[in-house]
């Protein structure tokens, strides 16, 4: 197994353990903090690692670059974490992880549109998969409290994907070229800029209270720190080099299997049901991604 493949499959894995930590912190911290608090801990983590491989911290890159950068952090961080935290508590860890199955479409569909990359019949077929899959699946069950939190947290969850989707191939000349540590820490600096923006405009004078909850409530930190280190550290820097290394269907491939991850990990420590329906569902969402990967 190479190097590129272990990456991705971490990712996955590290990300499983991260959205189960993120399930239990947003009973208590709204999305919009929560994730303040998750970037926060994870830059710090990256500028530690950047400091000690002595990289510089501001390599020479053309003014597009940066701009596509700048797009990324705030696409890919600042509006599509905080939509997968909002989706997560609508829909339950394992509801969502089936929701997730959007991801390998997402990269497919953005590199026919953005790229010129033509999509198969397979890729085609998958995409159908996973939305059938999605709608059988998309059930009521005890976690969701309600149709409109159902829909609402598919969209939400489909919706993130697609942005995070964007974000990453429109900068994957930059990271394939440039240091992984580097890339992955101006992203989460630029994030948590366009999320202070995001609480001025939504709190206005109470935007301290309001986003910082989550650095005051140390009850939280015992799920909290622990998410911040495996989500936005570890696993975001696999996700990233499992794309610097592999081809972006292989490595999505590795990397959807967090939806298995997430749904047995949520069976097994936050008690939720695992449906014959749901079970229908995740099935077909998984093969329609599987689909789209491989091919």
């Amino acid at each position: 197994m190479f190097i590129g493949d272990l990456y991705a499959i971490g990712a996955g894995l590290f990300w499983s353990v991260a959205v189960i930590l993120m399930r239990v912190s947003g009973f208590q911290i709204p999305p919009l903090p929560l994730n303040f608090f998750k970037n926060s801990v994870g830059l710090a983590c990256l500028a530690v690692l950047l400091l000690v491989q002595g990289e510089s911290w501001l390599p020479e890159l053309g003014e597009g670059a940066y701009l596509r950068l700048i797009a990324s952090g705030v696409l890919g961080i600042s509006i599509a974490d905080v939509m997968i935290a909002a989706a997560l508590n609508r829909l339950g860890a394992s509801m969502q992880a089936l929701a997730d199955c959007a991801y390998s479409p997402a990269i497919a569909a953005v590199g026919f549109l953005a790229f010129g990359e033509t999509l198969s019949t397979w890729e085609l077929f998958g995409g159908a998969l996973v939305i059938s899959g999605v709608f059988v699946g998309a059930a009521m069950t005890t976690e969701i409290k309600s149709k409109r939190d159902l829909w609402t947290g598919i969209v939400l969850a489909a919706s993130a994907h697609i942005l995070m989707a964007v974000a990453v191939l429109m900068i994957r000349d930059i990271y394939r070229e440039s240091s992984l540590v580097w890339v992955t820490g101006v992203r989460f600096l630029i994030a948590n800029a366009g999320l202070l923006v995001w609480a001025a405009l939504r709190y206005g004078k109470r935007m301290p209270e309001k986003l910082l909850v989550g650095f005051r409530r140390r009850d939280t930190w015992i799920t909290m720190i622990p998410m911040a280190f495996m989500g936005t550290f570890v696993a975001t820097l696999f996700w990233i080099a499992g794309f610097k290394y592999l081809a972006a269907g292989r490595a999505a491939i590795y990397n959807q299997l967090s939806t298995v991850f997430i749904i047995l990990l949520a069976y097994v420590f936050l008690h939720e049901k695992f449906t014959l329906r749901k079970s229908i569902g995740t099935l077909l969402a998984v093969a329609g991604a599987l689909c789209v990967a491989l091919h």
